[in-house]
């Protein structure tokens, strides 16, 4: 290893021991996943939930589950559970595209005035 490469690796390790310095594109950064982590959060909960709702109406319907359960006939709520889970699953999108977009319209200033320093640097 050449004394280049030397002061390479070095700097490496010692930039891992350094205090991170907080820029402003970094907190821009953060301001960003402030405005999406909880859209993102609703719709991956809420579409998993949809999902096993609708996972259940189809077990009900496709298993013998509902004479375990003691129904006769498991077809009627099998559907009826499927269809809620469905429809759980097709709204999940537009309610995440609402949850978004008024978060960006509640940071926008804050994120277009960060921003324009950025830029005009």
């Amino acid at each position: 290893m050449n004394h280049n490469d030397q002061q390479f690796a070095a700097q490496n390790i010692r930039a891992q021991y350094m205090e991170k310095q907080s820029t402003e594109l970094d907190a821009l950064r953060e301001l960003d996943a402030k405005v999406k982590r909880p859209a993102n959060i609703f719709a991956y909960v809420f579409g998993s939930i949809g999902a096993i709702v609708m996972g259940a109406g189809m077990s009900l319907v496709m298993t013998d589950i509902g004479a375990t359960l003691g129904l006769a006939s498991a077809m009627v709520p099998g559907i009826a559970i499927g269809v809620v889970g469905l429809a759980m699953a097709l709204v999940t999108y537009p309610i995440y595209k609402r949850l978004l977009q008024g978060r960006k319209k509640k940071y926008a200033p804050q994120i277009l005035e960060l921003s324009d320093k950025i830029v005009n640097l």
